[in-house]
């Protein structure tokens, strides 16, 4: 049988939650609301799979150009290319600098 070469594919490690992480996600994670031009850091909640960004994304920094019905149109780079994802806002965080 040959190996499945889905989304998810290899992810067991990358998409598993720490004990305290568990459970359902936090409103205020969910009703934050970003500005366009605003950094964020692409963190995928594996409890939704609604939204979910590819894992190639996964920890990257990127910037928030529209707003798309209840997710967020993001341009990330990925070498010299900037790539725009669609992403819910339980996937994404606020960038802190520092």
């Amino acid at each position: 049988m040959r190996k499945s070469k889905g989304l998810r594919s290899k992810t067991r490690a990358i998409l598993k939650k720490e004990p305290r992480e568990k459970g359902k996600t936090g409103l205020s994670k969910l009703l934050h609301e970003y500005k366009s031009g605003d950094r964020v850091v692409i963190k995928v909640d594996s409890g939704v799979h609604k939204g979910m960004p590819h894992r190639r994304y996964l920890g990257k920094i990127g910037t928030v150009i529209d707003k798309r019905g209840g997710s967020y149109l993001i341009g990330v780079r990925q070498g010299e290319a900037i790539k725009e994802i669609i992403v819910r806002p339980e996937h994404i965080t606020p960038h802190r600098e520092e």
